[in-house]
């Protein structure tokens, strides 16, 4: 029982255990297992990072030390992990420790709990067995991208919806998500004839969102928390609109009694999630506005000192691109898409996988047909969803198939870390970023059945 749990927490002080196969069954377990097998699992997990130098951490004071002028341009990947998270998320830490990267974040929006079926305590388990398996150690940045207030639930029942993002906030804050990208830029209302009106009930909201995680993170940690001014696919931002948002921020949280405010802002250039897919199933090009994007940024940190300005929907950008973003002194860059279209479209992927998902897809998602599409631009369109339910198909994929797509994963990730200037970063993280240990109570025991020693890499 408890001892079980706790000699299996003594074995993996070893480096080789949590760099073999043992580690790969105990995650599994933390995924796939039954209620108690799941929750014991995970909290060992959770300890054994605490101990073996991968904690979930905030990277705001990273962020703000850049807004003060103490840290070089960098623009820190935040990844959403939809798809086969463990392979992919090894692959994360494989670059990340090759290239001594400290700012890379690994987030999970809204949205995509529900359809890659990861709540945050599973996504946190398997973020951090994967760092562990790569040897990887430091701050480990786990992150609640678009916790975002849906419009029309809001227009309907507005204190539903907002109770339904602080019970998010709750889930995550408690798993160990320290960084979280409060989203309330759908209920700007353009309409309005000021841009203090058009901002003001995103800017409220996004103050009392502020106010309530700070009144729940846990003690030693400042969690890294995001705004967004100008929804992701809409119209572009401007420096103005900035001004509008920041000023009504601020006198909220004097009005509520906040000290701490948020350590980015994100801002609208032109992308939109997942790319504008063409009837062929290829990605148009985006006219992306870097001088906006520089401009916010640059204001972002000298006006109001923040770590500067986060660009969304960028991942199915073409390779040229990301370059510009440190040199336009982005702060953050969110990246989907295309990890999912790796593994989707990798041509290891089995046949029969393949046709089984896209004739899932065409049957169960029918509805999401807009008219005019093409059979390629709906099921480009629609896949995620069925990230869920064959999501122990893929990570029963034989281990040949998930190491292919792995490495493909792993240059891309290496590629992105180079572009983006956080190569080299570990020093300057670690410099600023300083996680407490958190040991939490052992769960209620049924006995886990100790994974084997044996090395069993891939």
């Amino acid at each position: 029982m408890a001892e079980a749990l706790q000699e299996t927490l003594r074995r993996f002080q070893s480096a080789a255990v949590r760099q073999s196969g043992a580690m790969d069954d105990l995650v599994r377990r933390a995924v796939f297992g039954a209620a108690d097998e799941r929750e014991q699992a995970r909290w060992l997990i959770w300890e054994i990072g605490q101990r073996g130098g991968v904690r979930p951490a905030s990277i705001h004071e990273l962020y703000m030390a850049r807004g003060r002028g103490e840290a070089p341009a960098f623009t820190t990947p935040a990844i959403n992990v939809r798809v086969l998270a463990y392979d992919s998320g090894r692959a994360i830490f494989r670059a990340a420790k090759r290239l001594d990267v400290g700012a890379v974040i690994c987030e999970i929006a809204r949205s995509e709990i529900a359809y890659t079926d990861q709540r945050p305590a599973e996504y946190v388990a398997v973020m951090t067995a994967a760092a562990l398996r790569e040897g990887f150690q430091g701050p480990l940045f786990i992150q609640g991208d678009h916790v975002q207030v849906n419009a029309k639930k809001y227009a309907a029942a507005p204190e539903a919806e907002l109770g339904a993002i602080r019970t998010l906030i709750d889930e995550e804050v408690h798993a160990g998500f320290y960084n979280i990208d409060v989203d309330t830029s759908t209920l700007v209302d353009l309409s309005k004839p000021t841009l203090d009106e058009q901002q003001r009930v995103n800017y409220e909201r996004a103050a009392e969102f502020t106010r309530y995680i700070r009144e729940r993170e846990p003690p030693g940690v400042t969690v890294s928390v995001g705004a967004e001014i100008g929804e992701v696919g809409g119209k572009n931002s401007d420096v103005h609109e900035l001004k509008a948002f920041m000023d009504g921020y601020a006198r909220t949280l004097k009005r509520l009694g906040v000290a701490v405010g948020i350590s980015k802002i994100s801002v609208q250039t032109g992308t939109s999630h997942g790319g504008v897919v063409l009837p062929d199933g290829s990605i148009a090009k985006v006219q992306l506005d870097l001088a906006a994007l520089k401009a916010l940024s640059t204001d972002a940190r000298k006006t109001y000192r923040l770590g500067g300005a986060v660009q969304h929907g960028a991942s199915t950008l073409p390779p040229d691109a990301f370059g510009h973003f440190p040199k336009c002194e982005a702060i953050e860059i969110h990246l989907a898409t295309n990890f999912q279209n790796i593994v989707f479209d990798h041509p290891k992927l089995p046949a029969d996988v393949r046709r089984e998902l896209n004739e899932w897809v065409k049957a169960e998602c029918k509805e999401e047909w807009k008219k005019g599409d093409t059979e390629e631009q709906f099921i480009y369109k629609s896949r995620k969803k069925a990230i869920a339910p064959f999501k122990r198909r893929l990570w029963d994929l034989p281990a040949e198939t998930r190491a292919a797509i792995a490495a493909d994963l792993e240059k891309t990730f290496s590629f992105l870390l180079e572009q983006l200037r956080v190569a080299g970063t570990r020093g300057l993280t670690d410099r600023f970023v300083k996680p407490p240990l958190q040991s939490h109570a052992a769960p209620r025991a049924v006995a886990v059945a100790a994974p084997d020693d044996a090395e069993a890499g891939e």
